[in-house]
């Protein structure tokens, strides 16, 4: 499922320069058509065709199961002209409160063969206030498309034991713009963050959010904002379960399954590049980690699958181990992004 202009031209052109520079002039040009609000809502009307119905998910409606997964968009500078490819919601981020470079370059690394990406980008980002603003013009609330989820980090220079401040001042800083909120907690790049997934951090942090977004629907007279935890596809089963537990128990809406993996499986066990591995190798570890999280909960915890979906059978194979919706990143960099509406088409058939 490889659109063949993109195959033979456009990627062979794109994998000639730096992956970051590739990057970074994508999203240029992409936020240059996202000031062509016309284009992108007729665009959208083409591209973003429904399911049989939408799927109605933490109180709001997806028109369709295809979203963009965060790490693409990191400043939210581009969300109409991806709207405009078909999507059927886009998540923003990772953001941190304040604007931090990131990782020393090079930081991201292509492995055409296996379909893969290893990053360590480390939360590059311009910082709340600037996304807020973005998202505010080119986004509002009365002019939205589709959903648009914000993903949440803390800085790197922020010690671990305060860590919990700098997911509140995002989540102030974002509230008011954000249809959903995803806690990450389980990216390999940024030192320390990981240990986030542990019970000793996570009940303290978790419980934290989840009071200010209801001390804010209080005051507001709103519902609470949604908001959902991130997972990294290396814990093990029973450090998910014990997530799991503390999700359900603080009334948290859902969990996005997986982030990118740390683990070298098959071809990559001489790599010597340290970050986290995206695409084709993460598909059966995140694929396992659904099927968990949907047995162990019954179901009862919603589940938004990405990792190594690459055409209609990756997908809903996801959705089938009990994810409602799904995400993708990589593949779209390897398939281009014809992909996303011919998912959302042949998702949108199986379910008919």
């Amino acid at each position: 499922m490889i659109d063949p202009f993109y195959e033979k031209f456009v990627r062979k052109l794109l994998f000639r320069m730096d992956p970051e520079d590739t990057h970074e002039h994508t999203i240029h040009g992409l936020s240059w058509l996202s000031k062509l609000r016309p284009l992108c809502r007729w665009m959208h009307r083409f591209n973003g065709m429904a399911g049989p119905q939408p799927v109605r998910l933490f109180g709001l409606d997806f028109p369709n199961l295809v979203g963009l997964a965060a790490g693409l968009d990191k400043n939210a500078e581009c969300l109409p002209a991806f709207a405009a490819m078909g999507f059927g919601h886009v998540e923003a981020g990772t953001v941190t409160p304040r604007k931090q470079p990131g990782n020393e370059r090079p930081r991201l690394f292509r492995y055409p063969e296996e379909e893969a990406i290893i990053n360590r980008m480390g939360f590059n980002n311009e910082g709340a206030e600037m996304m807020a603003l973005r998202i505010g013009r080119s986004m509002p609330r009365k002019r939205r498309m589709i959903p648009v989820g914000i993903n949440i980090g803390k800085a790197r220079s922020t010690p671990l034991e305060d860590a919990v401040q700098d997911y509140l001042d995002c989540f102030r800083a974002l509230a008011d713009l954000a249809d959903y909120f995803t806690v990450n907690i389980s990216s390999p790049n940024t030192p320390g963050l990981r240990k986030l997934q542990e019970e000793s951090y996570l009940r303290e942090l978790l419980g934290s959010i989840q009071d200010e977004n209801l001390d804010r629907a209080k005051r507001l007279g709103t519902e609470p904002v949604p908001i959902l935890v991130k997972i990294a596809p290396d814990l093990d089963y029973i450090q998910i379960e014990t997530l799991l537990a503390i999700l359900l128990e603080l009334g948290y809406d859902g969990v996005i399954a997986t982030n990118t993996t740390i683990a070298r499986p098959g071809t990559f066990k001489n790599v010597k590049e340290n970050g986290g591995l995206s695409g084709n190798p993460l598909q059966g570890r995140s694929d396992k980690v659904i099927r968990f999280i949907h047995r162990t909960t019954g179901g009862c915890l919603p589940i938004i699958g990405v990792g190594g979906i690459m055409d209609v059978a990756s997908a809903a194979r996801k959705l089938d181990e009990g994810a409602s919706l799904v995400q993708l990143y990589t593949g779209m960099i390897y398939r281009g992004p014809a992909l996303v509406r011919a998912l959302v088409k042949g998702l949108s058939e199986q379910q008919g």
